[in-house]
């Protein structure tokens, strides 16, 4: 999402003040940070990286800084005292306002913070893109209601709110229009999205990979996040449609119900192997990768075991993992941590190790088989390799010809390199 908001950010500077990025922050009119803050490491990169521009500022005193997304939302007004060199703050949903903050600061010389919640506004000022990408991100929904004792989501982006649904569909069409192939739906969950077709019909997010997968052009449709509890029957039995990936990322944190409940996720282990089992009815071979947190407070050796269960059970074939971090203002930041950094390492340790064997076994079945993949680039390691993504979301590295970029073709996967297969056309 964050990629997706400098992305826009880009063009609006674009559209409306004729800016063009820069490579050198050292000549640069302004200097702007999206920031993360869901966990710390994170969060401390941000003031890290302030200070390293507060030399180019003190050379250059007509240099904007700016601090935008969720470290800006958490923080406010205390980024500028602790780092008065910045010049703008403002919140992931307003940076649509940043144009007439860079005038209002250039005109009045004094900072501007604005990290309101404006709701879905952002969207009715974000130009059209005029770009092409193979494949492309679009929002539908922001924010989280769901209030994990653990996550700062909900403080920093707001409560849940979809977009039109008509919307969404123009934004689709254009891409399409430029030669999109594939679409990445958006959201801190997706599958919560809720909204109305232009006769006034409920639409949940079934109803809306079902409209996209309409639109001529659109061979493939991914989405990223969704929550266990949001997994209608709609959402289950949309699996059958084609142009829906062969992927499902669906976070689970933990595979203890005792740490689940203290998490606040409304969900049970048993209520999410039975929307694994459900989907891989109609969708056999998919790809189901997931979230963990290890070491919640008071996470004991028999919780992490059921988590270690869990993971052999479902063989999740990828997973991000994480040492839990403790974020400012959630419920969880003020539980005793009683548990030692070794153990949380020592369980993260093992978590991945496991997770990176179930990767390797996945990825080794799919040797000598025939996969269409969308060619997204030049391989990053070997620019004269090209890369692409197969239906499972898995990356091909292969011998092509840049003509091939941006094209549905098939390949045969021949090799297995670290986490990475080959194929050839």
């Amino acid at each position: 999402m964050n990629e997706y908001d400098s992305e826009k950010l880009g063009d609006i500077l674009k559209n409306n003040l004729d800016f063009i990025p820069s490579d050198d922050p050292k000549i640069a009119d302004l200097l702007v940070l999206n920031t993360c803050s869901i966990r710390e490491k994170a969060q401390e990169k941000v003031f890290s990286e302030l200070g390293r521009w507060k030399k180019i500022k003190e050379k250059n005193p007509d240099t904007l800084i700016a601090v935008g997304g969720c470290v800006a939302s958490q923080e406010g007004e205390q980024i500028k005292l602790r780092s008065p060199q910045v010049d703008i703050v403002f919140g992931p949903q307003t940076i649509h306002r940043l144009p007439k903050m860079i005038k209002d600061i250039r005109s009045q010389k004094k900072t501007s913070v604005d990290i309101s919640f404006p709701e879905i506004e952002k969207f009715d000022y974000i130009p059209n893109s005029k770009k092409k990408f193979p494949s492309a991100y679009v929002t539908i929904m922001e924010g989280c209601s769901k209030y994990c004792t653990f996550c700062v989501v909900p403080y920093t982006r707001g409560e849940e709110v979809s977009r039109r649904l008509d919307d969404i569909i123009y934004e689709v069409n254009h891409l399409a229009e430029l030669g999109t192939k594939e679409i990445i739906l958006l959201g801190q969950n997706v599958n919560a999205y809720n909204s109305y077709t232009t006769n006034n019909q409920k639409a949940d997010f079934a109803t809306l990979v079902r409209h996209i997968s309409y639109i001529e052009g659109i061979k493939r449709i991914r989405h990223t996040t969704s929550h266990p509890i949001d997994c209608s029957e709609s959402f289950i039995k949309e699996h059958t449609n084609p142009i829906l990936a062969d992927n499902l990322h669906l976070p689970v944190q933990s595979g203890s119900d005792v740490i689940l409940a203290k998490m606040k996720r409304k969900h049970s282990i048993l209520e999410y192997k039975n929307i694994i089992k459900k989907i891989r009815a109609l969708r056999p071979g998919i790809s189901i990768t997931s979230d963990f947190i290890v070491g919640y407070p008071n996470e004991t050796d028999y919780d992490f075991e059921q988590t270690m269960n869990l993971v052999n059970e479902i063989e999740f074939d990828d997973a991000y993992s994480f040492i839990y971090s403790k974020r400012p203002g959630t419920p969880a930041s003020s539980e005793y941590d009683n548990i030692s950094d070794q153990i949380k390492k020592n369980r993260l340790h093992v978590l991945q190790s496991r997770i990176k064997d179930l990767s390797y076994n996945y990825l080794e079945k799919m040797i000598n088989t025939n996969q269409q993949i969308l060619v997204e680039g030049s391989s990053a390691r070997n620019n004269r390799e090209l890369f692409g993504r197969t239906y499972n979301n898995k990356i091909v590295n292969f011998d092509g010809s840049a003509d091939l970029i941006g094209k549905m073709i098939d390949i045969k996967i021949t090799d297995l390199r670290s986490k990475t297969l080959r194929g050839k056309l």
